[in-house]
């Protein structure tokens, strides 16, 4: 019975058409029978429930370059065609382990500081208005494109220092990116996909290093000069070390804002009396985000390798094994929040997963929690009569970045 139940997991994910349902009466399913599960279908083990996720997302016997042991799916001649990709990926922070992700990830604080983030507060505010603005006569938008997906590319662009003119191109980048990754999860032969990503992160790659050069010339005040300038002890990051985190810091910002947005919008026009509850009260903004991060969160699984043989709910989980810590499950555990697959914004105690914990703690965290705020906080006192205009809401086909292709909604 659990060997059925538990074996659709990775279908879902395959399939297309089935990931875009809702895949939280699944994670229930296999939470209950197999919730520390080894699935054939990617040879990876899922890990379901919140008490086993807190202990081994902070366990030192898990590696986080598990993209080393997701490129071994490739034939060599395919490790050869994608090293460009593949060489980029392996240095950012959240591809990597100590001493590495120590030295960078702190170089890369001390230029991501939250000074930095909180300067953008009122710059935020004015995008959402602007944005707003556009579609403020017209009855109707979508929040994805009017909204959710301009936004993030906007903010990370100016905190990076790209002129305007190039952030559209930067979202494609960005989107290219995402979907690339996806191409080495060891399950599908997707060539052209991984030809877009690699093609696009080429592309971003040579823009950064564009600017930076003029930086060094003429540095000016945002983060890529930060990280350009940044020193510790002597030590400073490397030019590949900045173009590949300013990838990441692009292509990670824009996916996992863009859904947080989305979902967070789409759950509570789902559920209209917490939207009213939120409208009534604008100070409940702050934990209403934390429970939409919660509820429907924009990351439902990241992967680690085992560096040792480890125990785990009663199974043992081999070195070299790939890990997959799934948030959207571990955030829907009974055993961790009461009455779990109801949104209740002003739930208290939230200690969701939605962020990771330990080394690998979101990096835009803060950030996200300034923008999330001011975009649905903003949306829903000035559309205060948000209605869902379809019965079918479309997402995209991944159980990664989990987000929506579109949410038309009228007021």
């Amino acid at each position: 019975m659990a060997e059925n139940i538990t074996q659709s997991i990775l279908d879902i994910n395959l399939k297309g058409p089935e990931a875009a349902l809702d895949p939280y009466p699944l994670y229930d399913q296999v939470r209950t029978h197999d919730p520390v599960h080894w699935n054939q279908a990617d040879n990876t083990w899922y890990v379901m429930r919140y008490a086993d996720l807190m202990t081994i997302i902070r366990d030192d016997r898990l590696s986080s370059e598990r993209f080393k042991t997701m490129v071994m799916s490739l034939s060599e001649e395919e490790k050869k065609r994608y090293s460009p990709f593949i060489e980029s990926v392996l240095s950012w922070i959240l591809m990597s382990d100590p001493p590495a992700h120590t030295r960078i990830r702190s170089l890369v604080n001390k230029a991501f500081t939250p000074r930095m983030i909180e300067n953008m507060r009122t710059r935020i505010q004015t995008l959402v208005d602007g944005m707003l603005d556009k579609v403020q006569g017209n009855g109707r938008m979508d929040v994805i494109a009017d909204l959710a997906v301009p936004l993030p590319g906007i903010v990370i662009s100016d905190m990076l220092g790209v002129p305007e003119e190039g952030q559209p191109q930067f979202k494609k980048w960005s989107n290219d990116i995402a979907r690339g990754l996806e191409g080495f999860d060891g399950t599908v032969s997707a060539i052209e996909r991984l030809d877009m990503g690699q093609k696009s992160l080429l592309e971003l790659s040579d823009y950064f290093r564009g600017i930076i050069k003029n930086l060094k010339e003429q540095p000016k005040d945002n983060l890529l000069n930060s990280l350009v300038e940044v020193e510790e002890a002597g030590d400073r990051l490397t030019e590949q070390e900045i173009v590949a985190n300013c990838v990441m810091i692009m292509f990670a910002g824009n996916e996992t804002t863009t859904n947080l947005i989305g979902n967070g919008i789409l759950a509570l026009v789902q559920n209209p009396e917490q939207k009213q509850l939120l409208q009534e009260d604008s100070g409940l903004i702050g934990s209403a985000v934390e429970e939409l991060l919660r509820f429907d969160p924009p990351i439902q699984k990241t992967r680690r390798t085992a560096k040792v043989d480890i125990d785990l709910g009663g199974k043992t989980i081999r070195a070299g094994d790939l890990i997959a810590m799934c948030y959207g499950s571990a955030n829907r555990d009974p055993d961790q929040f009461e009455e779990p697959n109801r949104l209740d914004i002003t739930r208290v105690d939230n200690r969701h997963a939605s962020f990771a914990q330990g080394i690998h703690y979101c990096l835009g965290a803060a950030l996200a929690r300034i923008e999330g705020p001011i975009a649905m906080g903003t949306l829903l006192s000035r559309m205060p009569g948000l209605k869902l205009e379809t019965n079918e809401v479309e997402r995209n086909p991944s159980l990664v970045f989990w987000g929506l292709k579109a949410l038309p909604v009228s007021f």
